[in-house]
């Protein structure tokens, strides 16, 4: 039994040598051409895809710099002819310099060639006709939406609408502001969408909820029509909270010259005639008026560096080299005492304001009121006047409907808002009525007593009828001062005494003439211009005070400061909470 055991041992032993042998030996003899035909097949299709990935890593390339270099096509000669900045010119005159990172930057139509069994290339690609991203302006990070009219003109078989619905969920879930340069429609339709998908689609509007609730969350949306903006295009831009339009390139309209001739026979129209400045800077279509591209790209600047991220924050403080405590005797003698006269009343806002803060929205529509932006002390504010230059200040109905946007644009900021008031009532006579004045006086009231940002009021004269109720009594407890050439009641002097005493006066014509009727007037008219001696109101405390107009900035500055000290840091923990929740759309 024991030499049975030796002899099996001895007989494992040989054989785990003569494996290490053959082991060994085919360690030393084989070389890489021995193996076998299946494994040489394996290695060779794995070393055709290299390992760092730089075949994908170059497609990418390749598309981007297609992507960011202008070619000749009919469409960019056609952009630079009509005097257009192609689309990444402008991304790069807008934003801060090298901030922009692309968002979709290979988005578009690929046409590959194969170059092996698993390897292509990129043969030609059209990239989508929006351009996309993060950027910083001014310092602050922003998302931009730009299109390139260059590529199919804007049209939906450009570009992928994905890319549309996808910045504006961004910028909602981020709380990040976005500007949207609009240079055609932005997505919208073309008649050969048809053609390419086989069928006619009921038309969608994806991002519209996300839209509306970055509107009312205060995320600003501030866009520029630097071309033609057309349907979804002018939509888009009309919805923003701020829009400006260059006087060179700009237009707007929901379809175009030829669709209008078809469907109204107005022949010849051109893009201006149709839609140009002169036509939507005047009816409050689009907020400002810019010079050119490089005014656009500016005004844009400015209007964001007055307002916060969104309304969950309080407006951004700069620093401010301008006195708050700056007297300005020079308004003591701006109102004249002729009450017929008139006045400059930017030149109250720009003198009681912090020096070059002015910033005016819609100069050119709506110009019995004069609304925008300024600062106190670096603190932003919204800015509403009347303008006495226009119908003597009286609210008509495109004016009113200019201080209900302003209003709720101010509300949704968490911007104080100063006004100056000098309003005779609302607007009176045949225009007035059929422009539906009382109609959007109405909303204006409504907006002033449905808002809730703090508001100081500075009567510099008139304040008569609904109108200068609905301007001065929006808010609980009250703030606000009389310059001494302030004057108030239910209706003017002028016309109102001819009411109140009109079956005294029509008696005193009939029995005693004319002149004598002229001289009880003049009686009357005396009698009612003492009582009305600003001083005997504030006797009863109904004006809470008479300023010297020379001190003003620095009493509405105090105001300002108490404000962002208290009520603005508190608005904002209700805004977070959702216990305030202001309107814009």
């Amino acid at each position: 039994m024991g030499k049975d055991n030796g002899n099996s041992e001895d007989g494992l032993q040989t054989k785990a040598v003569s494996r290490a042998a053959q082991v060994a030996d085919h360690l030393g003899n084989k070389s890489p051409s021995d193996v076998t035909g299946s494994r040489r097949r394996r290695r060779t299709q794995q070393d055709e895809l290299p390992a760092d990935y730089s075949d994908i890593l170059g497609q990418l390339k390749t598309l981007r710099r297609i992507a960011g270099t202008p070619t000749s096509t009919t469409g960019y000669v056609r952009q630079k002819q009509a005097g257009k900045l192609w689309v990444r010119e402008r991304i790069e005159q807008l934003l801060d310099k090298g901030s922009f990172r692309e968002i979709g930057s290979v988005t578009g139509k690929v046409k590959w060639k194969n170059i092996g069994p698993l390897r292509e290339e990129p043969e030609e690609y059209t990239p989508s006709n929006n351009v996309q991203g993060f950027g910083k302006l001014g310092g602050r990070r922003v998302l931009l939406t730009a299109d390139d009219f260059s590529i199919r003109a804007g049209h939906a078989d450009g570009a992928l609408f994905a890319k549309t619905v996808y910045i504006e969920r961004l910028a909602l879930r981020l709380k990040v502001p976005i500007l949207k340069l609009v240079d055609g429609s932005s997505g919208g339709g073309s008649v050969t969408t048809i053609q390419t998908q086989g069928y006619a689609y009921v038309p969608p509007l994806d991002g519209s909820h996300e839209v509306i609730a970055q509107l009312n969350a205060g995320i600003p949306n501030l866009g520029a029509a630097v071309g033609t903006a057309i349907g979804l295009g002018a939509a888009r831009l009309v919805v923003c909270h701020f829009s400006v339009m260059p006087a060179d390139i700009g237009s707007l309209f929901n379809a175009g010259p030829k669709v209008v001739a078809g469907a109204t026979f107005e022949e010849g129209l051109s893009f201006t005639d149709l839609g140009g400045p002169q036509m939507h800077c005047t009816n409050g279509t689009i907020d400002n008026l810019a010079a050119d591209e490089a005014d656009c790209f500016n005004q844009l600047r400015t209007v964001l560096s007055y307002l916060p991220n969104c309304g969950t924050q309080p407006p951004p403080v700069v620093p401010c080299e301008d006195p708050v405590d700056r007297l300005s005797p020079e308004l003591r003698t701006l109102i004249p005492r002729k009450r017929e006269r008139m006045y400059d009343p930017r030149k109250i806002i720009r003198t009681v304001v912090d020096l070059g803060s002015f910033f005016e929205i819609g100069a050119l529509w709506g110009r019995t009121a004069i609304v925008g932006l300024a600062r106190l002390g670096g603190r932003p504010i919204g800015i509403i006047s009347n303008n006495c230059e226009v119908l003597a200040g009286a609210l008509d109905a495109a004016g009113s409907q200019k201080i209900t946007r302003h209003l709720k644009f101010c509300d949704v900021f968490n911007l104080p808002i100063l006004q100056f008031v000098d309003v005779p009532g609302y607007a009176i006579g045949t225009v007035a009525e059929r422009t539906a004045t009382m109609r959007w006086g109405v909303e204006c009231w409504k907006a002033y007593y449905s808002t809730t940002t703090p508001l100081f009021n500075v009567i510099v004269r008139k304040a008569y009828g609904v109108a200068g109720g609905v301007m001065l009594e929006c808010r609980q407890p009250r703030f606000r001062v009389a310059w001494p050439s302030g004057e108030w009641g239910s209706l003017p002097l002028d016309g109102g005494i001819d009411v109140g005493h009109s079956a005294e006066l029509k008696k005193i014509e009939k029995e005693q003439g004319i002149e004598a009727r002229k001289t009880r007037y003049r009686e009357l008219e005396t009698t009612y211009r003492r009582l009305m001696n600003p001083v005997r109101t504030a006797n009863a405390f109904s004006i809470e005070e008479i300023i010297d107009p020379a001190q003003t900035r620095e009493l509405v500055s105090e105001w300002c400061k108490m404000v962002y000290d208290v009520e603005i840091p508190e608005r904002v923990i209700q805004r977070i909470s959702g216990k305030l929740q202001p309107t814009f759309a």
